[in-house]
Parts: structure tokens; sequence; C-alpha cells
């Protein structure tokens, strides 16, 4: 290209900052430069916007042919390069830290609409993940809307005054600080918005700065900042507003006081963006698509997960989704720790009315938690490395009368840990905890090195003479503020603590704390996040139970962002696709009122394989499986074409037998109530529904799948294989009738009722062979499983099965449809009638403190 063409090319891009792509090449065409340069510059323009749109990440489902006029910062912007100025000060690397950062921003920008459009509406998602940097993705995204005309920019900042301050705070340093006459505010830090003056000298022409405004979703305030913008009309016309809705799942969707007053404000401003920030987006892709309402018709955004990232997965593992090989599922860190279910009525009240006059009882496992985060804390000052905070999470109930109850009991055991600091066996209690967290974690793992205990004992006075412990409600003065130097605190909290706030260094938390939605829950995990130079280090106490509901959510979050990726590839839109989230039998989706536009889940086995991962291990449950299985096996057995005997390899095939041999079976056989994918009665639907009306599923192959090495099981005379071997998944306070050994069936198993070498098969070519092989034959596996079952040596996380009886394992993998597939309906719902719940606290929606 020309020196010519650049010059031409940078008076184009200057075009951009007044003109659509489409209009500043008309311009160009007036200015009298040669058809040939023109053509040059829109073909290098269309090429930045395909570079963009097909960025490898973010992914990104969108609704038409949106014109992407935005491809990336240029040498004049000055909010974007203050941005990075301030990030680099900070530690961010170049690579790959800021460009993806870079890249994601630019790739949100370049999704709304060019500011000098004459009216427009935008509605976007952006999910990413919880605590995991999407401030500083928004922050960056009005950077650069900034640098390209935006003029308003909105910011919804939770409910809670914390979090609007906290995000004020980060505003103003990312982006007034660095050019500071460039912005004008109509918040500051201690005031959230109160009705100014004269609009003229926001939005009159002489103004020439951007107005930033962060308030919280308080209707109060909303109401206020509705009714000041209507009387600023005249000079809004001309006004390009971008509105960042933060926990956008928060108190925005379905929420009777503070939508309508969202979309007011949008209707009051002719050209605006409004783009909706969650780790949890359950409620916001429940939203009515065809209402008038915020659902993100023109894109969703899904940031991918950082470099250094602890989310749900890397702490709780997951279970495997179809198409995964269960081997390379993880089962996490072995950074949970478990709290007796009878410890919980020490720490939080059973109902409501024993909130007056509770007083709680510091248990082994708090005390435990409390002494860790104390060793914790003293180890990373000997490291001096990493975020100079230290914080520990105690998180029991959303009553602030509870959390004030406990200021005396955590205060008297900070002063007796003190005085104890002379006293061996104090001193040896605390040695021994270290030693015993830092085996079970190494250092070495995360590229760290271990702390001894003698290095940072000598730490020990100091840190507990400097640990404060903080009460962080709605009622309380004495909040969390790390404006003021480093900050060791013990900080027992409910709402204001489980959105959006970044509790600093946070290393420990407690939590027992049961609520009843799968938003509500994750959002409380403030222990998601970054822990650099401490990432061996973390540690979470809670109960079994919420483990097991965090590895559930953990499995739905990767689903979900699964689903999201695959519609972008099949081009579909925000109007038209849906992301099925798949239930638990003790959670909901998300609040019920925000359930209303969601319809009945349709589900389909088509292509799917289900195992069965949870069992009882009480021996009347388990004989009763064990009936069942050698009844279906007896039925098999008269009733198959062929029978395939392989004992060698500890396998069978009955190939050919009728369909309601299974179906009879799905009936006598007990799934685990814990096990919604494991629903009989709907699997037994959809294989009947198949049979009538595509004429597939008539016939299935049952196979018996053991180990060779295990002791001999018989199911019926002269049918008998090894039994396998599954360990059961390690909890501290086991249940004694429940065992979850996370994965059952192995790749190859899928193709044990295939001919031909399969040793190689990956799960595509698995699924290719069944096609051409048995396209309408079902297969179902049925794996004895021995009740002692030993974990390997190397499955840390892993613990004896211990059942009273010998546990039998069903697998099943249904055929591909090849011409459309039927579904059976399951509402995307939960019962709740057995669970003790609290939900999140609005009260401070409607609150007049602003």
């Amino acid at each position: 290209m020309t020196d010519n063409f650049d010059e031409m090319y940078e008076t184009f891009k200057a075009l951009l900052d007044t003109f659509p792509p489409s209009e500043a090449v008309k311009r160009l065409e007036l200015f009298g430069i040669s058809s040939d340069i023109v053509e040059q510059i829109r073909e290098h323009h269309e090429q930045q916007m395909i570079r963009i749109k097909e960025l490898e990440e973010p992914h990104a489902v969108v609704l038409g042919n949106r014109d992407t006029w935005y491809t990336g910062p240029q040498a004049k912007d000055k909010c974007w390069p203050g941005v990075v100025d301030l990030l680099r000060k900070d530690g961010w690397s170049e690579e790959p830290a800021i460009r993806e950062l870079d890249d994601s921003s630019t790739r949100v920008v370049s999704l709304l609409n060019h500011p000098k459009e004459r009216a427009f509406s935008t509605r976007g998602l952006v999910v990413g993940y919880v605590q995991s940097g999407k401030t500083t993705n928004f922050t960056s995204v009005m950077a650069k809307a900034a640098d390209r005309g935006y003029k308003l920019f909105i910011v919804l900042a939770g409910i809670h005054n914390g979090l609007r301050r906290q995000t004020q705070a980060r505003l103003v340093q990312q982006l007034v600080e660095p050019n500071p006459s460039m912005w004008s505010q109509l918040t500051g830090l201690d005031k959230d918005f109160t009705p100014q003056e004269n609009p003229a000298s926001y939005f009159g022409k002489s103004n020439k700065t951007h107005v930033l405004c962060v308030v919280k979703k308080n209707a109060a305030v909303l109401r206020k900042l509705g009714r000041w913008l209507e009387k600023a009309s005249d000079y809004l016309q001309d006004c390009p507003a971008l509105i960042i809705d933060d926990e956008a799942d928060q108190a925005t969707v379905a929420t009777k006081s503070i939508n309508p007053l969202i979309l007011s404000i949008m209707s009051s401003l002719p050209r605006s963006a409004y783009v909706g920030y969650t780790a949890s987006p359950f409620a916001n892709l429940l939203i009515d698509p065809s209402a008038e309402d915020l659902y993100p018709r023109d894109f969703v955004v899904n940031l991918p997960k950082p470099a250094g990232h602890f989310g749900t997965e890397v702490l709780f593992g997951r279970y495997a989704l179809d198409g995964e090989d269960p081997e390379q599922v993880d089962d996490g860190y072995d950074m949970i720790r478990s709290i007796p279910d009878d410890d919980v009525s020490c720490v939080r009240p059973e109902t409501r009315a024993d909130v007056e006059g509770f007083e709680p009882f510091i248990t082994d496992t708090l005390s435990r938690a409390i002494e860790y985060f104390w060793l914790v804390t003293a180890a990373r000052r000997v490291r001096r490395s990493g975020n100079p905070h230290s914080t520990m999470l105690i998180h029991t109930s959303v009553n602030t009368a509870v959390h004030n109850s406990f200021k005396r009991p955590l205060e008297h055991l900070r002063s007796r840990a003190t005085q104890s600091l002379t006293d061996e066996d104090f001193l040896s209690t605390l040695r021994a905890l270290w030693d015993q967290e830092t085996a079970r974690v190494p250092a070495e793992d995360f590229g760290e090195t271990k702390v001894s205990f003698d290095e940072l004992a000598t730490e020990l006075p100091d840190v507990l003479r400097n640990c404060r412990v903080i009460m962080d409600n709605s009622s309380s003065e004495d909040r969390l503020d790390y404006e003021n130097g480093p900050v060791v605190a013990i900080a027992v909290g409910g709402n204001t603590l489980s959105r959006g706030l970044t509790l600093e260094g946070l290393s420990v938390s407690y939590f027992v704390r049961a609520v009843s939605a799968y938003d509500t829950l994750l959002q409380m995990g403030r222990w998601f996040g970054f822990r650099n130079g401490y990432a061996d280090l973390p540690r979470i106490w809670m109960t079994d139970e919420l483990a097991e509901w965090f590895r559930h959510l953990a499995t739905v979050e990767t689903e979900m962002r699964r689903d999201i990726d695959v519609y972008m590839t099949e081009s579909e839109t925000p109007l038209t696709f849906a992301v099925r989230l798949r239930t638990h039998p003790a959670l909901r989706v998300t609040a019920a009122a925000k359930m209303r536009a969601a319809v009945t889940a349709a589900s389909s086995y088509g292509g799917k394989r289900v195992q069965t991962h949870y069992f009882h291990t009480n021996g009347e449950w388990l004989r009763g499986n064990i009936t069942a299985a050698r009844d279906l096996v007896a039925a098999s057995l008269s009733n198959a074409v062929r029978v395939e005997e392989r004992p060698a390899d500890g396998r069978y095939v009955f190939r050919d037998v009728p369909y309601d041999v299974v179906t009879d079976f799905l009936v006598a056989y007990k799934f685990h109530e814990k096990s919604p994918e494991n629903d009989a009665g709907l699997i037994g639907d959809y294989i009947r529904k198949r049979v009538t009306t595509a004429d597939s599923l008539r016939r299935w192959n049952v196979a018996i799948v053991g180990n060779p090495a295990g002791g001999p099981y018989t199911f019926v005379p002269g049918v008998a294989v090894g039994r396998n071997t599954r360990a059961r998944l390690k909890v501290e306070s086991p249940d004694t009738d429940f065992a979850d050994i996370k994965t059952l069936m192995s790749r190859p198993d899928a193709a044990v009722d295939l001919t031909g070498d399969t040793t190689k098969l990956t799960e595509s070519g698995i699924k290719e062979k069944r096609r051409a092989q048995l396209p309408d034959t079902g297969l179902l596996v049925l794996y004895p499983i021995d009740k002692t079952s030993q974990p390997s040596p190397d499955k840390e996380l892993r613990a004896p099965l211990n059942a009273e009886e010998h546990v039998i394992g069903v697998g099943l993998v249904f055929p591909e449809p090849q011409h459309g597939d039927s579904t059976v309906e399951k509402y995307i719902s939960a019962n709740l009638s057995g669970i003790r719940i609290e939900d999140e606290d609005y009260s401070p929606l409607e609150s007049e403190d602003a």
C-alpha cells in the first residue's frame, strides 16, 4: 500500500468519529479521492471488521449482520491508553493479559451502534465468571466508547452502597483521574445521584466532556435520575449513552420496581446501548425475547476464563458432559473442608423464630478455619507477594442480628489466641494444622515455595494484633475498607458481601448459608477469582451438601457456555437460541419471579449418554437394584437374538433385546433422587415415543461390563464377570447413605457392542461408527461395582466406597436420530418443600437510603 493510501486511511478513520462507515466512504468520494483508493480503503476496513468478528475469543451470538464500525483503538485515543497505563503499573503483562482484555473489550464495542447514528436502542449481555475481572472489562468498554464519541455513561452498580462506592472509586481511578479534563461526574464516592440544577451544563454543546453516573439499582434513585433526564430531553438528542448493568441478573430481571425504571431511562435517551454484565445469566436468558424488556436481543458475548482464575470447576470439579472423556474431567483442588451437619445449628438459627437471642457457638471446624486464616496471613507476609490484604469470610445467614451476634465470640477467640502464642500446646496445634494443610495442597503444584511453620510463627503476633472482626451488613457502620493500608479482617456478613463486592485477599471462607437458586448461590462464591502469590493457600469450609450443589453448578455453567459457543457456530441469533439449563432437585434455576417466561424444557436423549453416578449405600436400596439387574439379564438371555460372551475381557453383549425389556427394567431400577438427568419416567417415555413415531429404539443391546481382575459377580447362572472398582468422592463427614462416584462409563464402553477394532476410536469416531452400524439401536450397560472399591493412590480426592452391598451402575447410549428427534418435557423447577432456604434480600430496592 502506498503512502497516499496510508494518509487517506487515517483520514477515513478520523471520519469514522463523525460518520458510520458507509457514510465515511461517501465523504472520501466527495473529497475527490480516486475510486481505486476509496475501494482499497473500503476493502481494508472490511478486512479489519472481519478480523474483529472472527476473534478466537470472546465468542458471541449476534442478531443479524451488525455493522462492525469499531475496529480497535487509534493512536489519538486518550481513555483506553489511560486504562492500559494503570494496568501495567498494577503488574498486568502485555501477553496475554492486556491483549486478551483489548480483544474482548474491542469485540463488545464493535457490537454497539456507531454513536453518530440518528437513533438506536441496543440490548446486549456479556457473560463472565464470578470475580473474573468483569469490572475491568466494562471499564475498558467504556473507555473505548468514550474515545469514539459516546457521551453519557450510566453504571448500575448493584443494590448496596458498598458495591456502588467500590465501582465509583474504580471508575474514577481508571477513567477520570488519567484524563480529568475529559470527564464530568454526576455521582461521587459518598453520594448517589441527586438531581443537578442545570442539565445544559452537562449536555449543552459547550460541554465536550463525557458524563459519568454510577447509581445503585434503587427505585428512589432511578426515579430521580429518570425525571432529571426527562427534563434534559432537549439536550439528549445528540447524546449517545452507554448503560452498563453490573450484576445484570440481580434486581433487573422481572423486578417490578427496577425493570420499568431502566426501560424508562432508556426511552428518554434517543441513542442508547444497554449492556448487562453477569456471571450468572440464568435469569437474563429466561426473559421472553418478544416482550418489551431487557432480553439481550442484539448480542450475547461469552468472555473466556482468564488465566489463573479460580472458578467453580477448578475448586469443586464437575461431571462429564456429553461427548467428553470422563477421565479428562478433573475432581477439582483439595481445598474444600467439610462442616458436619451437626455444626450448622451452632452457627445459624434453625428457624426465623430462633433469631432473637441467638448466640453462636464457635465449633471446632470454625475455630480451625479461623486459626488456618491467621496462619495463611502470616505465611503470605513471609512471601511478600500478591495482594497486600488478607480477608476471611463467615457467611451463615442473611439476618443482620445473626451477623452481629458473632462479634463478641470471635473477638474473645482472637484474644485467647493472642494470649496462647507462648503456650507450647497451642503452638503444636497450629503447627500440626499447617503441616497437614500444606501436605494436602503442595505449594510446588502452584509454582510457589512452601513456607515453614517456624518462618510464619514470627509473624503471628502482629497478624493477631492487626486482625479486625467486622460485621459488614446493611445495618452496620463498620464496613470493609481497603483504601487505607493493608487490611487483616474476619468479615461476617450476608447480602452486602455476596454480590459483586471484591473481598481483597480472600483466603478462607466459612459458608453454611443455604439458598434456593443457581444464580444466588453462584454469586455468593466470593472465593472465586485470582489468588496471585497464594494460589496454594485458599480453603473453603462448607457442608457436603453445599459442595455437591457447587459441583452441579460447575456442570451447569460449563454446559451453558458450551451452548452459547455452539449457537455461535450454528449461525443462531439471540432471538432464536435457547440455552438449556439442567435442573437440580433442591435448587431453582433462578428466582420464581424471573422464571415467569420460562417454558417447559423439552428433553431429547438422541445421541446422548446417560449414566448413574449417585448411589445410596444402604443394603435394602442396593438389593432392590441387584434384583432389577438380574431380572434384566435373565430376560435378555431369553429374548436376545444373539449372545456374545467375552468373560476374559469382562464383557457380555445380548443383542437385539426388545425395548419393553429395557423399559420394564427402568421401572424396577431405582435411580438416586439427586440425579435429575437420570429420570426413569422421562427416559421410558422417550423410548416409547421413538418406537411409535420413528420405528427407532425398538431393539436394544444389553451389555455387562466388568473388570477381569475383580472378584467374581454372578448375575444369573452362567453369566458372571469381575467386579469394577469405583471409589467415591472424598468428604470429611460422609453421609453414610450417599456416594458420588462422579464417573461410571469410560469412553470405550460406548463401543462395547460395535464390531471391528474399536480400541483407538475417539468420541466422534464412536458416534460415527454407531450411526453406521446401529442407527436405531440403543445400548444399556450394567456395571457390577465392588462394595469396598478402594481408590488408587494417585486419586487423592477419592475415598473407599464402603457400601453395604455391591452396587449396580447403569449407562445408556442413545442413537443419534436420522430424521428429527422426539422430545419429552420437564419443567425447569425444583421441589423446595424440604429445604431450609434464605433468598437474596431485595429490601434495598425500595429503600430511600441513597
